[in-house]
């Protein structure tokens, strides 16, 4: 009897410690990744070549002179030469006066919810960490609002114009800027359907 009674109370026990510090979430992290995306794109491969009024311009000139040193006299090589001096000069002003290219950030997480309950929102953070101390570099926090359903999968995407830490260029495309980081997906808080919550304690 008294055998029974101390089984009971351990039973009581381990399920008022499982209330109070509850298992990970039914969720499976499937994949994960972020990539650098250039903003304002030009290179459409399915359009013509993109002029703006210069190059346009420096472009039928070019052709002119093609065409005109092929039958030209004395007098119009100064004429071209004097031309062709001017346009570079414009197409020289232009390149220094364009803004350097921007990039913006494209975060990516595809999660299974492996509960039976479906989940309504998620809190979940990408974070970069040091790859040779460890110690966290930056983290960028986010909410999905997006309905899973049980044993269903979802790529939760988000875009923005911060760089996952400071080692990562704005304004440059290197192909070694990730070198030295790793990174890491975490599972901060889940509001199910029903209303139930599973977070980080």
């Amino acid at each position: 009897m008294r055998l029974a009674i101390v089984s009971s109370f351990i039973l009581i026990l381990s399920g008022v410690a499982y209330a109070q510090s509850p298992s990970d979430p039914a969720i499976e992290l499937v994949k994960f990744s972020w990539s650098k995306e250039r903003l304002n794109w030009e290179g459409n491969p399915f359009g013509g070549p993109n002029e703006n009024f210069h190059q346009m311009q420096f472009r039928a000139r070019s052709e002119k002179r093609v065409s005109d040193a092929k039958r030209s006299n004395s007098a119009e090589v100064g004429k071209l030469e004097k031309d062709a001096k001017a346009d570079a000069a414009i197409v020289e002003n232009e390149n220094k006066n364009s803004a350097p290219p921007r990039y913006y950030f494209i975060y990516r997480a595809s999660m299974k919810n492996l509960s039976s309950k479906a989940i309504k929102e998620i809190d979940w953070d990408y974070v970069f960490l040091d790859a040779v101390t460890g110690d966290e570099l930056d983290r960028r926090q986010f909410t999905s609002v997006q309905n899973i359903g049980p044993g269903k999968q979802k790529e939760l995407v988000f875009t923005l114009p911060t760089p996952p830490t400071r080692r990562i260029s704005v304004q440059a495309l290197d192909k070694k800027e990730r070198v030295g980081i790793d990174e890491r997906v975490v599972v901060v808080r889940v509001t199910y359907a029903d209303g139930s919550v599973w977070e980080v304690k």
